[in-house]
């Protein structure tokens, strides 16, 4: 599996108890250095405490890298530009999950694969249901994702190529329905199923948004802007939602439990969520007189406990490349639509007024990628609770690319450690004497 990847010659010393212990110094193939401290425990007794694990490399993976200093992201060293303005992203699933980009006839094959797969069971509709329609759409499609395994318990053989393809073409096939079914739930339009004579993301589209009493016709323009939404989200290295789906599928969890698990940690404000806070925040802004002004200067006063959603990153310390990508196409959106729309009139001003404002610039608080992507769903009509849905289903090549590879790889069964600072010796006291 990991080509490129470097054991050095070189060790780090770790100095404990006046004995040196030696381990080995990693190199991935763009340079990323790392210690294998994997026998810290076994050699020292020790172990390392990283809340949040933001120092540690759960694994080595082939599959995406990023640089937050210098704004760089790469699907299997692809630039993420180009794949966003070049590619479709069938193509991009196809690299992300099998490494390379895919001839036209294994394309061709993916999709029709997928066609054969894009129909559900009728009885998930009975789940669908039974949730009440006030339901977050985030919950319903966890449930529905784990509810697949149920209508389909045959578990995936690793060591089967064909079995492997099997359970990743289910998924990419019955996820948009799933999604759309999510949506139309909250929006109370009867649900549809693909229409397969369209292409994977017109088809996205008509299962989104067509209504019953008129015939669908896809926008070029919002099949754009949708393809590049999805590529742009297709994975993002290990994240969140993405750990969740490694670490649950290091049980040897199947794919669609992995997945359902991954939607979970997606929904939360911090991760996914934050697209929707995003428009949250922009009504707030408007219902207050939307007086931006006022608020870029809150959210510049240490003492004021407003933030502002959608700038800035916690990874990208300079600009969000995806960022970049998605102001264009937001402008192109909302110029093709004609939308009127004043809590998207609130975000432009927004935009302008961080990129000229010194106190952003200096800070590096550029509009981010949860933004750019919160402005063109609303332009889309897109319902604000159905934006971390709408990420789901750009994320899932992602998620089944980290799943599959993590499986191939063999990797042990997650399972951090921890620093007990809890009681010690305690007498158990009999109840009547407590």
């Amino acid at each position: 599996m990991h080509s490129h990847f470097i054991c050095m010659d070189k060790t780090i010393k770790i100095t404990y108890n006046d004995k040196s212990f030696d381990f080995d110094l990693l190199k991935g193939s763009e340079n990323e250095l790392g210690i294998n401290i994997k026998d810290l425990r076994s050699k020292t007794g020790l172990i390392t405490l990283d809340p949040g694990y933001k120092n540690s490399g759960s694994c080595i993976s082939d599959i995406t890298f990023l640089d937050g200093e210098k704004g760089i992201l790469k699907y299997r060293g692809y630039s993420i530009e180009d794949l966003a303005n070049k590619a479709d992203f069938l193509e991009v699933a196809y690299l992300l999950i099998f490494g390379e980009l895919p001839s036209k006839i294994q394309l061709e094959k993916l999709k029709n694969n997928i066609n054969e797969e894009s129909i559900v069971d009728e009885d998930l509709k009975v789940i669908l249901k039974s949730f009440p329609k006030s339901a977050h759409p985030m919950g319903v499609l966890a449930s529905l994702t784990s509810a697949l395994t149920a209508f389909n318990p045959s578990a995936v053989d690793i060591n089967s190529e064909e079995n492997m393809f099997e359970a990743i073409v289910m998924l990419l096939g019955k996820f948009p329905i799933l999604t759309s079914w999510a949506q139309r739930k909250v929006k109370g339009l009867p649900l549809i199923y693909s229409d397969i004579s369209l292409p994977y993301i017109d088809n996205i589209s008509q299962l989104m948004f067509k209504r019953p009493n008129q015939k669908y016709e896809p926008n070029p323009v919002v099949t754009n802007a949708l393809n590049k939404l999805l590529i742009l989200h297709a994975d993002h290295e290990q994240n969140c939602s993405t750990s969740t789906v490694r670490i649950v599928g290091s049980s040897h969890a199947g794919l669609f439990a992995s997945v359902s698990a991954g939607i979970s940690a997606l929904w939360g404000r911090l991760h996914g969520g934050a697209n929707q806070a995003v428009i949250e925040m922009l009504e707030s802004i408007r219902s207050d007189g939307g007086d931006t002004k006022k608020f870029m200067k809150k959210a510049k006063d240490k003492n004021d406990p407003f933030r502002l959603m959608g700038f800035g990153h916690r990874v990208y310390k300079n600009f969000d490349p995806r960022a970049k990508i998605l102001k264009v196409s937001a402008d192109e959106v909302l110029k093709e639509l004609g939308v009127t729309d004043p809590v998207l009139e609130i975000a432009k001003e927004l935009e302008t007024e961080a990129l000229n404002d010194k106190y952003f610039i200096d800070r590096k608080l550029y509009p981010n990628v949860d933004f750019y992507s919160g402005i063109i769903y609303r332009a889309l009509g897109i319902p604000t609770e159905m934006f971390t849905v709408m990420f789901a289903l750009g994320r899932l090549p992602g998620w089944i690319a980290q799943w599959r590879e993590m499986r191939l790889n063999n990797e042990p069964i997650g399972r951090p450690r921890q620093i007990y600072t809890g009681p010690t010796d305690r007498v158990f006291t009999p109840l009547d004497l407590r």
